[in-house]
């Protein structure tokens, strides 16, 4: 099937209601996610799945005469399937994340997130001249002002600038556009309203 980037997506699995966006994924190769962003563990927590432990093993594994411990045995040696030998214990975080929030604690902060993007998208889509340019199936949400591009980027800034959240510019289809992205733990529905009325007021101001 070849390999998947499930960045944000692949924790949408742990969501009943966003689990069918996942139907097949269970057929590749691999697998590659984040946890700095859903998990919320730091930054560079990244994991990627093979399907396939020898072409895995293949891909990573060295030898050199002062290493010992390599090779298949009893006991699976852990520097044969990374890419990192000297690196801190990003899995122990990883480990406590997951043995605090369980399944359905990843499933409930999965659809939460969802749900307060729809809900900062439908408070866009409201403002006259302001456009959602993407069907908002998980935590990520497109908006456009106007059809200048830079307008778009100026309230991107504007926003960043306020001090009162932080988001990016993308280019999608040839158009700019302010992305979106909600994760964090503890974003609240009032979170999504201040956030929105400070882009409300940077657009404004800009016409």
């Amino acid at each position: 099937m070849g390999d998947v980037d499930g960045a944000f997506g692949l924790w949408a699995a742990a969501n009943p209601s966003t689990r069918h966006l996942l139907a097949g994924v269970e057929a590749a190769d691999s697998w590659g996610t984040d946890g700095h962003k859903w998990l919320n563990v730091p930054y560079d927590s990244g994991y990627s799945f093979c399907a396939d432990p020898v072409a895995h093993r293949a891909a990573m594994a060295y030898s050199v005469a002062y290493v010992t411990g390599h090779g298949e045995g009893p006991v699976r040696a852990p520097s044969d399937y990374i890419l990192e030998s000297s690196r801190r214990a990003r899995g122990f975080v990883t480990w406590v994340a997951l043995r605090l929030l369980g399944r359905t604690g990843v499933g409930d902060l999965v659809e939460r997130c969802c749900r307060l993007a729809r809900r900062f998208a439908g408070r866009m889509a409201a403002i006259e001249g302001v456009s959602v340019g993407n069907d908002v199936v998980l935590n990520q949400v497109l908006v456009r002002f106007g059809e200048d591009d830079g307008a778009t980027d100026a309230v991107a800034a504007a926003a960043q600038e306020s001090g009162e959240c932080w988001m990016g510019s993308t280019t999608w289809r040839g158009k700019r556009y302010m992305r979106v992205s909600v994760a964090n733990w503890s974003t609240s529905e009032d979170d999504i309203d201040r956030t929105s009325a400070v882009v409300e007021a940077a657009w404004r101001s800009l016409r």
